[in-house]
């Protein structure tokens, strides 16, 4: 009976964390959506699971920077990442790219995206 409800309250506790997002690895995927430092222009709001799920390749915008939280910050702060570059040579052109192809894409206007921030 005690070896029962033992496996009753891993199984409990495994589907709980799983809810949540918990599990080992888990956290290797990131938030679905996210807040990327966008420098004076404001945060920008970064549906990243979308990205995830359509491009499939992790690779595609971390060749640029490693996957950790404000990477993209500290890159600019240490001179390491040039302003503009993750922008640019990542999100326009890749948007840009979509809409040519005649795909569902995200906006193509730095605009559409930062919301610059009052002083």
């Amino acid at each position: 009976m005690k070896k029962i409800a033992g496996t009753l309250v891993v199984t409990t506790l495994f589907t709980i964390m799983a809810v949540f997002g918990l599990t080992a690895g888990a956290g290797e995927k990131g938030a679905a959506e996210m807040e990327v430092f966008g420098g004076s222009r404001g945060p920008v709001p970064f549906p990243h699971l979308a990205h995830q799920e359509r491009l499939g390749d992790c690779q595609t915008c971390h060749s640029l920077f490693p996957q950790e939280a404000d990477a993209i910050k500290a890159l600019k702060a240490s001179g390491k990442l040039k302003k503009k570059k993750v922008m640019n040579m990542q999100c326009v052109r890749c948007h840009k790219a979509e809409k040519k192809a005649g795909n569902p894409t995200g906006p193509t206007t730095c605009a559409k995206c930062h919301v610059r921030t009052k002083k």
